[in-house]
């Protein structure tokens, strides 16, 4: 028998949060990347703002929820 569309099912859940947490991880850990490369560019301007994208990237990932996709 099928669920309702509205309903969440506890696996489904967990894996959208293990999801979300990988998501934010890797935009997390591709701004702290960013910005080492900054340091060491003689132009780390694009750079730097690639960094903030990131970092913003992983903030917004927190707002996600199953039903905005």
């Amino acid at each position: 028998m099928a669920k309702a569309t509205g309903e969440k099912s506890p696996e489904f859940q967990l894996g959208w949060d293990a999801a979300i947490r990988a998501a934010r991880d890797w935009h997390e850990g591709k701004a702290k990347q960013t910005l080492v490369l900054a340091r060491r560019s003689r132009f780390p301007k694009n750079l730097e703002r690639e960094s903030e994208v990131h970092k913003h990237s992983a903030e917004m990932m927190m707002t996600l929820s199953p039903d905005d996709v």
